[in-house]
């Protein structure tokens, strides 16, 4: 099949997949107008696939089929072919603003890594290629979710009173019975498939009750017993125009819940089956960690230099770019772009051949991304707050350009370097940016994407070799004294 259209993504949504929001099933996630701006979004990235200009940049060759796939899924073998996915990567991101973060290259990624070093999975190996492949070649669309519902975070889910997590309740002879839930499915809405795995900030005990939920598996969304729970969406009601919110509507990516009502997943779909140490370790022994940061931090770049691109927009109609305090906070915002360019560099040019042969970005630099992003675009949406000030909180519908007050509204909604019309789409966009319950979800996002900031921090610490950096205080207190002697 090689690359789909974005046509053929619209039509494989129409699966019957059981997917309820607000209270009701969905009934046609294309058509849906809380959900058709996501799936709008989505057909344009896989047409983008197609583009002449960019098609040798956004694809390559199957080795299986001859035929064209996606770029994401490529095995990097050297550091020009992680500067190859970094171009796709930014293609998709910059088109979406880095505001569809989980668009397919993260799972994409994701596959390829856990392809390359498919031997870890142990017994289901032969699964993991079989799916890498099936997925890359077919251009599939995959959700995964590696958590477990928020019931009592003070136990682990296997020491849990409420028995509501995911996991295997028996087998047969055609696979693996699944009851219980999963979150958090983002791009639920949009996806083919549902890949369940391990969440890595999040191991299980080595205990007989923990094996239960030591799963890994993939099935299509339009599973039997597969049911979605979409959260509610962000694209605001009665709305009186669509340049109102126009973030909101075209890249609400969609959250979901996903039940599993004794959910039968065939053996070849199993990747991973009551292993507690390969449930716990396959990240690591893959090195799919920097495969998968090197994504994040260009959808992060991307996001940085659409924010800031937002913010010397707002203050230049208003002028007000021209006091010093304003410049210092676009200048800030410039650096923490420079920043994100600078680790994303400097993981490509400290990228390394793996144990399972591939060529892997420096985690190093790619875990300051993690770390600081979220505190980045936080304050990216607090800088925008800030200069727009009252604008922001005034600014009308843009439904009023052709009100019954539309000469009021164009004699007065102007700014200095913008016509009413510039201006108020302008501040829409602002509002829906940094103000709005997209915006909202946007910063929520960024600071758990990646699991528990707290673990991750502490992770880091405890991981990061201190021995050369303690050494060289005690030597440098040695040297002190030594000094102080014999000057004394």
């Amino acid at each position: 099949m090689g690359i789909r259209t974005g046509a053929q993504i619209l039509e494989g949504l129409r699966d019957g997949r059981q997917l309820y929001m607000n209270g009701a099933l969905v009934k046609d996630v294309t058509k849906d107008p809380r959900l058709v701006g996501g799936a709008r979004t989505m057909a344009q990235l896989f047409d983008m696939q197609h583009q002449p200009g960019i098609i040798d940049e956004m694809t390559y060759i199957s080795p299986k089929t001859g035929e064209r796939v996606g770029l994401s899924y490529l095995q990097p073998k050297t550091r020009e072919d992680i500067a190859r996915r970094r171009k796709m990567y930014r293609h998709w991101h910059d088109h979406t603003l880095g505001m569809f973060g989980r668009a397919p290259d993260f799972v994409n990624v994701m596959l390829s890594s856990f392809a390359s070093g498919a031997e870890a999975f142990g017994p289901y190996a032969k699964n993991m290629t079989a799916y890498y492949e099936k997925a890359r070649d077919e251009d599939r669309i995959a959700t995964h979710s590696l958590t477990n519902p928020q019931v009592d975070r003070t136990h682990n889910v296997a020491a849990q009173a409420k028995d509501l997590a995911a996991k295997a309740v028996r087998e047969t002879d055609t696979g693996v019975v699944i009851r219980g839930a999963r979150m958090l499915a983002t791009l639920g809405a949009y996806s083919d498939d549902l890949f369940v795995m391990p969440a890595p900030s999040y191991p299980l005990p080595n205990t007989e009750e923990a094996k239960a939920f030591a799963i890994g598996f993939w099935i299509p969304v339009a599973t039997p017993g597969v049911k979605l729970i979409n959260r509610p969406g962000m694209i605001q009601p009665g709305l009186g125009s669509s340049h109102d919110y126009p973030l909101s509507s075209r890249f609400d990516e969609s959250d979901c819940m996903i039940i599993f009502d004794d959910v039968l997943v065939p053996w070849e779909n199993m990747l991973m089956y009551r292993d507690i140490e390969i449930f716990n370790n396959i990240y690591r022994r893959v090195h799919a960690m920097g495969a998968m940061g090197h994504q994040f931090s260009v959808k992060d770049l991307c996001k940085a230099e659409f924010m800031m691109s937002l913010a010397f927009t707002l203050v230049r109609s208003t002028k007000v770019d021209e006091f010093l305090h304003v410049q210092g906070m676009m200048a800030e915002l410039i650096n923490n772009m420079e920043v994100l360019h600078s680790c994303i560099l400097a993981s490509e040019a400290q990228a390394e051949i793996t144990s399972v042969g591939v060529m892997s970005p420096a985690m190093g630099p790619l875990g300051a991304v993690r770390y600081l992003f979220p505190e980045m675009f936080r304050r990216a949406c607090e800088v925008i707050q800030i200069v727009g000030a009252g604008g922001l909180a005034m600014v009308p519908s843009y439904a009023e350009m052709s009100g019954p007050l539309a000469e009021d509204v164009k004699t007065y909604y102007q700014a200095a370097a913008a016509d009413s019309d510039t201006r108020i789409r302008l501040f829409r966009l602002a509002v829906d940016a940094a103000m709005s319950s997209f915006s909202g979800r946007q910063q929520l996002y960024e600071r758990y994407f990646a699991g528990d900031p707290v673990r991750g921090a502490g992770n880091l610490y405890n991981a990061f070799d201190k021995a050369p950096y303690v050494g060289r205080i005690n030597t440098l207190l040695e040297r002190f004294k030594l000094e102080d002697q014999a000057w004394n």
